[in-house]
């Protein structure tokens, strides 16, 4: 593997043409490499340069060790926290490298951009670091915390449609409309030198590092981080992860190109991409070891688990590394120590709340039942100390005495249980079972 350098001084300057990035197919051409060519897009020098243009700007993150993931693996295992990035992602990152290498014209023309989250605070903070006027298409359904934020930041926030795509197609409509700079989340070299910065950061931290894992949308995090860490460590191997409704890169790499996956579908909003970029596809092709899978009870058990041992808040897509080291730990024992990428933080807050019942339940901590009583006076009773025995907190139960299927004298009783895991849960049913409940389920 060749690794080139690059004789220009950092990023900003007009390598690709004009990179002003307006979207549409007569701007792509003369702005980004050749499909599939982004292998030579980036180079080590473009990520040292991106580092100095964010110097004050984006924070170091800590790097913190996980015990229990140390015992999983069988090695040392640290997050990287970008969670704890300003405006709580690594987007800030790229957004301002590609900002701040705009033209003076450029500028004085403003930036454009489309997301429902990360990327639009990412793009709103820059600009208003750089003085330049910020629009920001987000869809209908965003939500909210977001959209205050980004409008926090000092961004013109425009509601419209229902997807992300729709507010895409927006986007691109008001750079072609008013000339402003359209700033792509992740197809872009300078948005990739930008997040290539936390693979210099992972390789200082932790020197020993022999596997880093980064969760994977449209791949410019992954390629950024990928590029930087193997032009230095060729030796250290690299796992992207992505949600299994929404993983395009697996048919991308198999036919050679990218390849775009119908109607994504999954709680991680943040890899929540149909297609992979066209430059970072380049490099997660030349420079990315493996792309794992990953459940959305793997997503959900992830996010608790760093809620609750690693005390981080976490998105599901932030998630996702975690998410691959929990569902199969033998992949990654005797390739520690193992840096997990948590990648953001910016989780609605309802959407935190359903992730964390899922996950409970995913993790074995609720236990959802049916079964048939005695229509009597004290049958409950009778019943919830049989669930006092085992430890198990009732936390909703309801009768059910008019269903055709039941006896003249039985009653059905639905149970949702608060349990201690998967052991107790076969704890629980077996007792019922043993006091004569016929549990269905």
């Amino acid at each position: 593997m060749s690794f080139g350098t690059s004789d220009l001084s950092g990023p900003g300057r007009d390598r690709f043409g004009d990179r002003s990035g307006k979207p549409g197919g007569e701007h792509a051409g003369a702005r980004y490499p050749a499909p599939g060519a982004g292998a030579g897009a980036v180079v080590l020098d473009d990520v040292r340069g991106a580092r100095k243009t964010l110097a004050g700007v984006a924070r170091t993150t800590a790097l913190e060790g996980s015990r229990h993931l140390s015992a999983l693996v069988a090695g040392p295992v640290h997050l990287k926290c970008e969670n704890l990035q300003r405006t709580g992602s690594f987007k800030v990152r790229g957004a301002y490298v590609r900002i701040a290498g705009l033209r003076p014209d450029q500028r004085a023309a403003g930036v454009v951009a489309a997301s429902a989250g990360n990327h639009a605070q990412g793009v709103a903070l820059a600009s208003q670091l750089l003085g330049v006027r910020a629009t920001v298409f987000m869809p209908l359904g965003a939500p909210l915390p977001k959209v205050a934020a980004t409008r926090a930041y000092g961004a013109d926030v425009r509601m419209y449609g229902h997807v992300v795509d729709e507010a895409l197609a927006a986007a691109g409509a008001y750079a072609r409309e008013t000339g402003a700079v359209f700033i792509h989340p992740f197809d872009h070299p300078d948005v990739i030198a930008g997040q290539g910065t936390v693979g210099l950061e992972i390789l200082e931290q932790c020197p020993e590092v022999r596997t880093v894992v980064v969760g994977v949308g449209g791949g410019g995090l992954v390629a950024g981080i990928a590029l930087a860490v193997k032009s230095l460590r060729p030796d250290v191997r690299v796992v992207g992860v992505q949600a299994e409704g929404a993983a395009s890169y697996p048919p991308s790499l198999a036919a050679g190109h990218p390849v775009a996956v119908e109607a994504p579908v999954t709680m991680a909003d943040g890899i929540r991409v149909g297609r992979p970029g066209d430059v970072p596809f380049g490099l997660v092709r030349e420079y990315v070891d493996e792309i794992r899978t990953v459940s959305e009870d793997a997503l959900a058990s992830a996010l608790l688990l760093c809620l609750e041992r690693a005390k981080l808040v976490v998105e599901p897509a932030g998630a996702s590394p975690v998410a691959a080291l929990m569902a199969d730990p033998e992949a990654f024992r005797g390739r520690a120590p193992v840096v997990a990428v948590l990648s953001g933080g910016n989780v609605d807050p309802l959407l935190l709340q359903r992730v964390l019942r899922h996950g409970m339940a995913a993790a074995g901590r609720y236990l959802s039942l049916r079964l048939r009583v005695t229509d009597r006076p004290g049958a409950l009773a009778t019943l919830l100390a049989v669930l006092t025995v085992v430890d198990a907190n009732v936390l909703d139960v309801s009768h059910v005495r008019t269903d055709p299927r039941l006896g003249l004298t039985e009653a059905e009783v639905e149970l949702h249980l608060e349990t201690k895991g998967p052991e107790h849960c076969e704890e629980v049913t077996a007792a019922l079972r043993d006091a004569g409940y016929p549990v269905m389920g």
